[in-house]
């Protein structure tokens, strides 16, 4: 993978969103390499602990691209929650968040395309697009525009599950 050009394709694609609205709503965004794959992660501080690097034992949105993606011509994205019993502020079983997550994104499904809720409990929802090739940074852009529509349901889980 030509990681370079990719990862300044993804940064672009950060720099064109009007990041009013994220910023408003606490959601954090950066563009870098995780795991082999270049990615645009988004985030609020509220969904990871404080000392936690951030995308690490949290609760995190992703749109990515690696070897395996590009082969099939795919640009994924998912929403991860990762040992959620380890969040400090919070008391969750991750079988029962997925669960209720799930239930709650049911009426958003068909907003996102190529979306699948059939993992375990660390893949809340996942899905892709064909990539297109001279449009790749609005594909990157337009799916992360798209969590603003669903985080409430990852703010109110959460807000339940308060210590």
């Amino acid at each position: 993978m030509l990681t370079d050009r990719y990862l300044k394709l993804f940064q672009k694609a950060l720099g064109g969103l009007d990041l009013t609205t994220f910023k408003q709503k606490g959601l954090e965004l950066k563009a870098g390499v995780w795991l082999n794959s270049v990615a645009l992660k988004i985030q609020k501080s509220s969904w990871r602990n404080d000392d936690d690097i951030p995308f690490q034992s949290a609760i995190f949105f992703s749109v990515w691209l690696n070897d395996e993606t590009l082969s099939k011509n795919k640009l994924y994205y998912n929403i991860h929650a990762l040992k959620l019993r380890e969040l400090n502020a919070y008391k969750l079983k991750s079988r029962d968040f997925a669960d209720e997550f799930r239930k709650q994104f049911k009426q958003f499904e068909d907003q996102w395309p190529n979306v699948s809720t059939a993992f375990g409990p660390l893949t809340l929802m996942e899905g892709w697009v064909s990539i297109d090739g001279s449009n790749l940074e609005n594909q990157i852009q337009n799916l992360a525009q798209h969590l603003l529509n669903i985080d409430f349901i990852i703010d109110g889980l959460l807000e339940r599950a308060k210590k």
